[in-house]
This record gives C-alpha cells, sequence and structure tokens, in this order.
C-alpha cells in the first residue's frame, strides 16, 4: 500500500511522518520516503527551489525527473515487494505546486490539468493521501516563508489547487486539521493509515 502524506509547507507533513517512521504499530519492514529525493534528480529540484528565476516549465520536469526515478529506484520494488510505503510529499504535490507555478504564464488552459497529463501515463496513484488542511497564512507563518513557495499569496493558490485534486477522488483522500494539536493531528494520521489497511 502507498500512503501519502500532503499538505501546504508548515502543515506538520514531516514532523507526522518522521513520528511515522517509530511508530511499532506499522510494520517494521515499511519503506518511508520523500520528494523531492536526496537523489541527483533532487538535488537539481533544491537548487531550482532555491534559485527565484528558475523557469516555470522546466522546474516542473526537474520534479518529474526525481519522481521518475523515485518511483523506479524506491516506490515500485518496495510495493512489489508488498511492503507500506509512505512519502512525504508525492505527484499531489507537483500538480498543487507547479499547477500554481505555471498558473502566471499564457501557455496553459488549466496549468494543473497539464501537470497530471504529463504524469498520467506513467506514475502510479497513491492508495491512500492524508492531506494536512491548513490555511495559507498560518502556513506561511510556520514555514518561515524561506523560498518562493512558501509565500501566503502563492499557498493559497497551491490550496486551491489541492482542494481541486480533493474533490476530484475523495475516496483518496482524508483530510485531517493541521491546526489541531500536534498529538492530535499524529492520532489522527496514525487511525487513517491503520484504518485503512485492515
Amino acid at each position: 500500500m502507498l500512503v501519502t502524506l500532503e499538505g501546504l509547507d508548515g502543515s506538520g507533513k514531516t514532523t507526522v511522518w518522521e513520528r511515522l517512521r517509530t511508530d511499532d504499530a506499522l510494520p517494521g519492514d515499511a519503506t518511508f520516503t520523500r520528494e523531492p529525493t536526496d537523489s541527483w534528480y533532487g538535488e537539481a529540484v533544491q537548487r531550482s527551489i532555491d534559485d527565484d528565476e528558475a523557469d516555470s516549465l522546466a522546474e516542473l520536469f526537474l520534479y518529474t525527473a526525481d519522481h521518475a526515478a523515485h518511483l523506479a529506484d524506491t516506490v515500485r520494488p518496495a510495493l512489489d515487494d508488498g511492503r507500506l510505503v509512505v512519502s512525504d510529499r508525492y505527484s499531489d504535490s507537483r500538480y498543487a505546486y507547479q499547477g500554481a507555478t505555471l498558473a502566471a504564464s499564457d501557455h496553459f488552459e488549466d496549468p494543473l490539468d497539464y501537470v497530471r497529463e504529463v504524469h498520467a501515463p506513467w506514475t502510479r496513484p497513491p492508495d491512500l493521501t492524508v492531506y494536512l488542511d491548513v490555511d495559507p497564512e498560518t502556513a506561511a507563518r510556520r514555514s518561515g516563508a524561506t523560498n518562493k513557495f512558501e509565500t501566503a499569496e502563492y499557498l493559497a493558490e497551491v490550496g486551491e489547487n489541492y482542494e481541486r485534486l480533493v474533490a476530484a477522488d475523495p475516496e483518496r483522500f482524508v483530510r485531517v486539521d493541521a491546526t489541531a494539536a500536534p498529538d492530535t493531528v499524529y492520532d489522527r494520521v496514525r487511525s487513517a493509515i491503520l484504518d485503512r489497511r485492515d
């Protein structure tokens, strides 16, 4: 089973992901992974994140290359072995974030759909996506707005894209209020994963 953790920067995905790694209720052979990866593809993505002048379309394909390698090297082999895979960010981040980035261009009628179409022929959809829901202002404050993807204005557009994704596939998504106390957020995420595995 492939479980993905999604949400705006500052929603607490990574904190939850790190706690899940040490949770005895999950299988000991579970694979915990994330995007961007720590491969050289992921390093290229990080360079583009840090570059305010990076071309948005080129950036999309850097993310896509990282996703492709992630699937080939980590996700698919683990799933083929019957293991639980938990990923901190995955394809929905691309749809939401790069869809918002490409919205500034006049080249796409629907940027989010374009990004989905790029991935459609080969990506592997998650079995469960836990969406950690937080408002853009809180997300920007928590994340520190340290790069171009963490401003409240940009995150508002990303949040709208996430809402489209949730509405299009409500069976896959479980929404968790990320403004709740950290232990409450964690317990709800953990329960969502365990319930779906049963």
